[in-house]
């Protein structure tokens, strides 16, 4: 994917956050980065500062950590999301989460050396400085999201969201990742599966 196309993407996903008009874009533009993230590649490990907000262009992510020498699922991102270790980013201080490309990643990236110098520009300050604010309020709708379903839904329901958030990606992924995600073992997922596809 060429670089206009990979930025006309992100630009139409941002429009529900910011709009910039055509010397905003410009000076934006400047400040952001593309990259490639290969399946099984990590974008951030435990004891690393994380260095950038990236929005998914294509391809997914996982979240994960290991406890007990186990990899336990805690989320999933898709085209047209944003990935980070967010609290990392923000504090300056190491992750304690693995992010991982559960196939080829097409990433638009926005560095934090860069958000600095966005936010010192008086041209761009206000919008990147709303922007800043609305990508924590959909850090925290989503962490919030993810504790409501556990609370709230059962684990065929909360699979049933995935599928209509993840789509043909989620029918892909290994199923052990999806069980831990949904806090179910991978013989519990087997049925939940079945009994979908007789529903459907």
């Amino acid at each position: 994917m060429d670089k206009a196309t990979a930025y006309q993407i992100f630009r139409d996903q941002i429009k529900k956050y910011i709009e910039f008009d055509a010397e905003e874009w410009e000076l934006f533009t400047n400040h952001l980065s593309l990259s490639n993230l290969k399946k099984k590649k990590h974008f951030i490990e435990p004891g690393m500062v994380c260095n950038s907000i990236s929005f998914i262009v294509a391809g997914s992510v996982r979240y994960y950590h290991i406890k007990d020498g186990e990899e336990i699922t805690g989320y999933f991102c898709f085209e047209n999301e944003f990935v980070s270790s967010y609290k990392s980013f923000l504090t300056r201080l190491p992750t304690l989460n693995y992010i991982q490309a559960l196939e080829d990643t097409f990433l638009v990236n926005i560095s934090y050396a860069d958000m600095q110098k966005m936010l010192a520009n008086p041209k761009l300050s206000h919008k990147i400085d709303r922007f800043g604010r609305l990508v924590a309020e959909y850090y925290l709708i989503c962490y919030e999201d993810r504790m409501q379903s556990f609370i709230t839904q059962t684990p065929e329901e909360r699979y049933l969201q995935l599928l209509n958030t993840g789509g043909d990606i989620i029918r892909r992924m290994p199923q052990h990742y999806i069980a831990h995600f949904l806090g179910v073992t991978p013989v519990s997922l087997s049925r939940i599966r079945r009994r979908v596809m007789k529903v459907a």
